[in-house]
Order: structure tokens, then sequence, then C-alpha cells
């Protein structure tokens, strides 16, 4: 058989009934878990080498925001938003094998000619991103640009290989190819520290941009970039294993890829909107802490803390919604081809209540505890800074429910080859963001203009669900607002005690000791083991109570799991 046959209709690979929904999350979610916890010893490296809201600590994240904001347009974005589907489609068809090889071939091909043009572009990002710095200052963030841009092309290869194993339900490669890319990254930042020392010891030295030769810049963002390539290549193997090698195909049938360009194109227009309130979002958290005379106050959260509060946010969204949310996009890709709007509407419909009462515990969590999470991420940051972070993070926690249910609504639009609904949806969001972000900081002293701009990104996504709800109900003839409602309701009620007790119990932690960072960290940790577990089973045991049944579908994996291993 070749490998064109075991892709065809009719084949054992597509007669293959898909996993279940909970066993293809818990193994991406696990994945996840690994790659974040890992990611906490990264930045936490980071942190201890190059500052949080320093100058070189705000240097290297616009540079390294860039290719993050690149990725978020032409991989996460367009990419995601084409491919799976597109991909399924594909595959249901006799020469689905060669279109496959089409779409991973321009995109390939296509990503590399992009990322050369933008890494000769790194100055005039650095000069979009940056606002009230000084020529030094950007020349830092330029030198660090040149080295991390280059991460797009090897960002656009895993996401395009990556959906090409989630199309096939190979799900979990995907997610456990960013474990290798954090060990990299560890690895860089372990021989920087060991070369050069940390930022509270050389802190002069390294916010002088002219100390930053080649050899710390390499380690530092050099090892990054080769970290991502990592992430990307490795995925090759699982891709080969599996049945499936790629072959370059650079043309096809007439209309072939119609589908792809009119999706890919709307979807790019709405990622665009969304990179103008990230763009602007940095302009004003970069010039946060900066003072009249060009000194950085340490107290106050620039762009860095910003993404350090974003990257701690993201971590329960990456790790249970994203992975639920993915798992289901390919039978909502599947429903969608096949025309069945009732199973279609069902998975819709299943994914919201999950997504929805998972995404309420982490804002309950994320919310109370946000100090002592700050603190065991930034082990060996100041209290000043810590803080600064934490009130970012409580700020972006209250936008964790929109931010689940706009993945999903976004997924059915994708699935319904929909861009253009998305695209429009999104301009009113952008708007709410930008006015937000202006009345912020009009109205808020400095101190909390970064906090501000992440509490308007969270009451945007508020517009974006209103707004894609009504989209969505109307594309699949209702949402079953009956069940779906009361469910909500009733797991806010829980959510809200579950932070109240998280909150009060917090205060009954002692207080560390801020001049021995070992012992903060240690108690940050104590009561992190205690209270995340202690409000989990608060919140599991409300919803029972409260007679919520996706109580079973978010803590069912996990509670079968633990009563395995203790067998």
């Amino acid at each position: 058989m070749t490998e064109e046959d075991s892709l065809a209709p009719g084949s054992e690979e597509a007669a293959r009934k898909p996993a279940s929904l909970g066993r293809n999350t818990l193994v991406m979610a696990s994945g996840t878990f690994v790659s974040r916890g890992l990611g906490f010893v990264r930045n936490a490296m980071l942190a201890a080498a190059i500052g949080v809201n320093t100058i070189a600590g705000n240097s290297y994240d616009v540079a390294n925001k860039i290719p993050n904001a690149l990725y978020a347009i032409v991989a996460a974005g367009v990419l995601n938003a084409v491919l799976v589907p597109q991909i399924v489609r594909a595959f249901r068809q006799p020469d689905g094998k060669r279109t496959v090889d089409r779409l991973v071939t321009l995109g390939v091909f296509g990503s590399l000619g992009l990322t050369v043009l933008l890494t000769l572009a790194a100055p005039v990002f650095v000069q979009l991103y940056t606002q009230g710095w000084s020529a030094e200052q950007r020349g830092l963030a330029i030198a660090f640009a040149y080295w991390v841009i280059p991460q797009l092309l090897f960002y656009s290869v895993y996401t395009i290989l990556g959906q090409v194993l989630n199309a096939r339900e190979q799900f979990g490669p995907y997610m456990w190819a960013p474990v290798l890319n954090n060990i990299v990254s560890i690895a860089g930042l372990g021989a920087f520290l060991a070369m050069y020392g940390t930022y509270n010891a050389n802190g002069a030295a390294y916010d002088d941009p002219s100390w930053w030769t080649a050899g710390p810049t390499w380690l530092i963002a050099g090892t990054a970039t080769l970290g991502i390539a990592a992430q990307a290549l490795i995925l090759i193997w699982p891709l080969r294993s599996g049945g499936y090698r790629w072959r370059p195909v650079w043309g096809g049938p007439k209309g072939e890829l119609r589908g792809v360009t009119s999706v890919a194109g709307w979807a790019l227009g709405a990622i665009l909107l969304d990179q103008v309130g990230v763009l602007v979002a940095t302009r004003i958290a970069s010039s946060a802490n900066v003072g009249l005379n060009g000194e950085i106050d340490l107290s106050i959260a620039g762009n860095a803390a910003y993404f350090n509060a974003l990257m701690l946010y993201l971590v329960p969204h990456s790790l249970v919604t994203v992975s639920l949310v993915t798992a289901l996009g390919t039978p909502m890709a599947r429903f969608a081809a096949a025309k069945d709007t009732a199973a279609l509407r069902e998975t819709t419909v299943r994914g919201l209540r999950i997504v929805t009462v998972f995404s309420l515990w982490s804002t309950a969590v994320l919310f109370a505890l946000a100090p002592a999470i700050v603190r065991v991420s930034l082990p060996v940051q100041p209290n000043d800074e810590v803080m600064s972070v934490a009130h970012v993070l409580m700020a972006l926690s209250l936008g964790a429910v929109p931010l689940a249910l706009l993945l999903v609504f976004k997924r059915v639009f994708f699935a319904l080859e929909d861009g253009r609904a998305v695209f429009y949806i999104q301009i009113p969001v952008t708007i709410a963001w930008l006015v937000g972000m202006v009345l912020a900081q009009d109205a808020l002293p400095r101190e909390w203009w970064t906090a501000g701009v992440a509490l308007s990104l969270s009451l945007s996504n508020v517009v974006g669900v209103v707004l894609r709800a009504a989209g969505v109900r109307k594309r699949l003839g209702g949402l079953d607002g009956r069940r779906t409602v009361p469910v909500m309701l009733r797991a806010t009620l829980a959510a809200a005690v579950t932070g109240v007790v998280g909150w009060s119990l917090l205060r009954f932690i002692p207080e560390p000791d801020l001049d021995d960072k070992m012992n903060a960290l240690l108690v940050a940790f104590g009561a992190l083991a205690v209270l995340i577990p202690l409000m989990g089973a608060v919140y599991f045991l409300l919803l029972r109570v409260l007679r919520v049944p996706e109580a079973g579908d978010v803590f069912g994996p996990i509670l079968r799991r633990l009563r395995r291993t203790v067998r």
C-alpha cells in the first residue's frame, strides 16, 4: 500500500474512530504541563540573568515580542485558521496527500521568505514598539531582535507540521515538542549565568548597552532561537513514524486552495487588528517605568512585567483550554465538512460549558494567589517587582473565561470557513481595547498604566464573546441556552466562593523574610502547594452540590489518573 493509499477514504487511517475527548485532552495537557513547568524554570533564570523592570529586561522583551507578534499573525493566526479544516477535508479526498504536501510546501517556503524580510526590518519594529527610550536602549533591543526574529520560520514550521499531526489525531507530539525548546533555552541561560553572573550582582554593567557583546547576546537570544528550531524539527520524526512523508508540491488544480486563501485572508486581517492593540499596549507599558530623566523605576511594571504576567495568566489556559479546544477542533472540522450542523452544535456547546467551568476556577486561583504565584516564578526578584507583576496578573485573570470562550467560537467559524465574521467582530474588540488603554493611561497614575492595559484587554474580550456568540448562535441554530446559561451561573457562584476561600487563607500564611530570597520562595511555594489543591477540592465539591455536570469533565481525567497512580 502506498502512502497515498494509506490516507485515502476507506483506509484503516480514515476509518479510525476518533479518540476520546478526555484522553486527547489529557495527553496534550500533560505535555503542556511539563513544558510550562520547564518554562517557569526558564523564565526564572531569564529574570535572574537580566532582571524584569530593567533596561536589559525590557529591551529583550521588546525584541522577543517581535517574533511572538509575527507568530500570532502568520502561524498561530493564519495557519491555525486554515490548516486543520483544510487538511481534514483533503484527507477525505483520493488525492489528499498531494494537497497536504502543497499546503506544507507553500507554508514553509512562504514563511522562509517572510522571515528574511522581517529580520532585515528589525530596527523599524523596535522603533514601533517602544516609546521614550534612549538610542542606546533601542540599539540593545535591535541587537537582540536580529537573533530572535528568525524564530518566526521555526514557529511556522512547528505550526504547520503540528497541524498535520492534529488532523491525523496524533495530538501528543505537538504539545510535547516545546519541552525540548525549554531544555535548550535553559541550557543557554545556564551557560550565561555561569559565565557572567546574575543581574543582582552586575546590574550596572548589564544596563549598559555597550556591555552586550556577541557572546552574552548569543547566549540569551541565540539559544532561544535554537530552542524554537529544535521544537519544530523534532516533529518530523512522529510524522514519518505515523506514515506521512512530505514531498514538495508547488502546483495543483485550479481553485484547489480557494478555501485556504479566503479564510487565511480574513484571519490575517483579524490578527493584524489584534496586533494593533498589542503594539499600543507595548508602547504604553514600555514607557510606564521610564522617568522624565530616563531613569528606570524598578517598582513600576513595564513591558517585561506585562510579559511575565501574561505568561503566568496563559498557563492554565494553554494547559487545559487550548488542549481541549485543539481536541475539539478536528471533530468540528469533520462535522462542518459533512454539514452535520446538529453534531457541530452539540460539540460546540459541550466545549463552551467545559472551558467555562475550568476557566472560572483558574480565575479564582490566579486572582486570589497572584503574589505567591509571581514570587515562585520570579524567585530572586525584589518584592516591589514581584508585586508590580502580581497586580498585572490579577487584572489579566479577570479575562480568563472570555478568552476561553473566544477560542471555542473562533474554532467554529474557521471550521465553517467563515473568516469574514472573525475579522468584522475583531474590529469593535480592538477598538474597545484601544479606548480602554487610552482612558486608563489618562485616568491612572503611571504605576498603574500596565495593569490598566491588562484590565482593558480583559474587558475587550467580553465584547468579543458577546459578538461571536451571536454569530455562532445564528450559524448553528442556537447554543442550548436553557442548559448552558444555568451551568455558567452556578459555576460562577462556586468560583466566587472558592476565590474568597483562597484569598482569606493566604492572609494566614506567615509573612516571609523578603531579605532572604530562599525563605520567601519556600513560603510562597508552600502556600501554593497547599492552597491550589484545596481550592480545587472546594470548587469541585461546590460544583457537585450545585449540580454542575461538567465537574466530571474538568476534574474526571485528573481524578482517574490519580486513582490509577495510587493503585
